[in-house]
Parts: C-alpha cells; sequence; structure tokens
C-alpha cells in the first residue's frame, strides 16, 4: 500500500501545483500580490510534500527528492497545457513557442525542486522519524 502511496500524492501535489497556478492567475487586480500568494501557497504544500515523504512514508533520501521534483514537472505541464488550452480558445491556434515550454518549463522547474528536495531531505534526517 505504501508503495503506490507515493505515485497517488505525487500525482495529486503535481495536479494541485496547476491549480493553484492556475487559479490565482485568474483575478485580474493586484496581480503581484495574487502572483506571491501562489508562490506562498506552492511553497507551504511542497514542504508538505517533503515532510509527507520523510515523516509518513519513510522514503529515501533520493526518492523524496525525486518524488518532488515529479511532482513540481507536473504542475509546470498542467500550466503550460492550461496556456495552450487558452492560446486555442481566444485565437484558434498553437505558438510554436508552447511546444517548448512544454519541454523547457517542467525540466528548468524540476532540476531546483530536486535539489531543494535533497537539501531538505538531508536536514530532515537529522531529526528522528515517527514510529
Amino acid at each position: 500500500m505504501v508503495k503506490r502511496a507515493w505515485f497517488r500524492t505525487l500525482l495529486l501535489v503535481g495536479v494541485t501545483y496547476g491549480l493553484i497556478g492556475w487559479l490565482f492567475a485568474l483575478p485580474a487586480t493586484d496581480v503581484r500580490v495574487w502572483r506571491f500568494a501562489a508562490w506562498l501557497v506552492s511553497l507551504a504544500l511542497y514542504a508538505a510534500h517533503i515532510g509527507y515523504e520523510h515523516f509518513k512514508l519513510r522514503s529515501s533520501l533520493r526518492g523524496t527528492a525525486t518524488h518532488v521534483a515529479v511532482a513540481v514537472a507536473i504542475g509546470a505541464c498542467c500550466l503550460v497545457v492550461v496556456g495552450i488550452l487558452h492560446d486555442l480558445w481566444t485565437v484558434s491556434t498553437i505558438r510554436p513557442a508552447w511546444l517548448i515550454a512544454l519541454i523547457v518549463l517542467p525540466a528548468g522547474t524540476a532540476a531546483p525542486a530536486f535539489l531543494g528536495g535533497l537539501i531538505a531531505g538531508a536536514t530532515l534526517r537529522r531529526f528522528p522519524r515517527c514510529a
């Protein structure tokens, strides 16, 4: 059961990142405030995911970092897909930049998320895990 729990968590967190990015982009006023709020909510989700992987699932250091990075990449893919759908709805065409973004954005967000997961996981190793 625990072996599948990490995959469900990874998908749920990844889609939640995408929803956060999409929902917090909807308000047309105070865009900077909403963008900052999206960053804060995403940061809290990122920290909770690392804690869940470490304490509840007892994932290895590399496993935690990988799961967190893949979830972030899924969230980035969701945002790109939403952008593509928005373009199709408004201008009825997909710009080539979206196809590049479909590769670059997930990779560009997953790499720092992996590194942050490694650092946070190594820090959490100093604390005892729950029995």
